[in-house]
């Protein structure tokens, strides 16, 4: 992909139109109180609970903000996209909806529950070795090339950046009900549409909260790419818990418009983010998946200040194995 043109970024016009787009057929997630959380935080803190959106997670947003977009004539093609399991989930069901086709390219390490929810979505799955270096995009070009088929990139789309976009329209209006605004808003990153699109959606109405992007420990390129102006490359490509974190860069399109809106970052260990997952779980009474948890980790672990503050942390995905999830609200991090 060449140089973006920054006429062509999405704005708070397009995530009004993927909201009507996605109108009854996305789930309008509640944002959560805890009195145990503000109490022990010193702080009024809202959870927005994308834990319980189609397939367990935000992505099916983007998804299906783009994919219904496709012009009919190129539908029956079906659409590629490549994910470790959230996004690859968001993509099989709406296709499914739309009555198209889907394969997925997916990580052979990925979470079995993701990998067997995306089969039981209707899609075709095709794997690769991350760790043995194999390139998941590449693979992906060439059955869209084979097949004809449409591409739904996981983050670095700007229909994809619009339909996660209503997540923060979505938060602004319901604390508009409340008479209040968000003050800070910490949002998970790997590729960035996640917080590309609350970003836009937020700072369209409420252009001086704060926010924040929040990375496993070892996988904090965006918060380096903050720091340096360009565009940083993780060495590692696994390692973490928080498997739906794990991309090796910041994206083309969502950096430019995260370093605008957001431009600071938090870190969380693994430690911390398992420590998020037991909260959640015991106060809470939800199910999250690590990377899903990394905002309510960063507050959690005290890495802001936010006495006082009215602040939104976001709970992007609930898909967890079983096996895992038993090690972390016993009290064990996985190695």
């Amino acid at each position: 992909m060449g140089a973006i043109d920054t006429k062509m970024l999405p704005t708070a016009a397009d995530i009004a139109a993927a909201a009507k787009r996605l109108a009854g057929m996305a789930v309008r997630t509640p944002l959560i109180q805890s009195p145990v959380l503000n109490d022990r935080l010193g702080a009024r803190v809202f959870l927005k609970a994308e834990t319980l959106q189609r397939t367990g997670s935000f992505k099916f947003r983007g998804a299906f903000n783009k994919i219904s977009s496709i012009p009919p004539e190129r539908r029956a093609a079906g659409v590629v996209a490549y994910s470790s399991g959230n996004h690859a989930q968001g993509v099989a069901a709406a296709a499914r909806l739309m009555g198209m086709p889907a394969v997925i390219v997916m990580p052979d390490d990925a979470p079995r529950a993701k990998h067997e929810r995306t089969l039981a979505l209707g899609a075709e799955v095709i794997s690769y070795d991350r760790a043995g270096g194999q390139d998941r995009v590449a693979i992906a070009a060439a059955i869209v090339k084979e097949r004809g088929a449409t591409l739904v990139p996981p983050y670095d789309d700007p229909l994809i950046i619009a339909g996660q976009g209503t997540i923060g329209f979505e938060i602004v209006e319901d604390m508009e009900r409340l008479g209040l605004k968000p003050d800070i808003v910490v949002i998970g990153a790997s590729g960035g549409g996640l917080a590309a699109g609350i970003s836009l959606g937020v700072k369209a109405r409420v252009p001086d909260a704060a926010l924040y992007t929040v990375e496993p420990e070892d996988f904090d390129d965006t918060r380096r790419s903050f720091v340096s102006g360009q565009r940083e490359h993780n060495e590692r490509v696994s390692g973490s818990i928080c498997d739906a974190l794990m991309s090796q860069s910041p994206g083309e399109w969502t950096f430019p418009i995260n370093q605008a809106l957001i431009g600071q970052g938090l870190t969380a260990s693994d430690a911390e983010v398992g420590q998020a997952v037991r909260f959640a779980f015991e106060e809470l009474k939800l199910v999250v998946e690590p990377g899903g948890a990394i905002g309510l980790a960063a507050l959690l672990a005290g890495k802001l200040d936010i006495e006082g503050k009215t602040v939104v942390a976001i709970l992007s995905g609930g898909n967890v194995d079983a096996g895992m999830f038993a090690q972390l609200i016993g009290g064990a991090t996985p190695a």
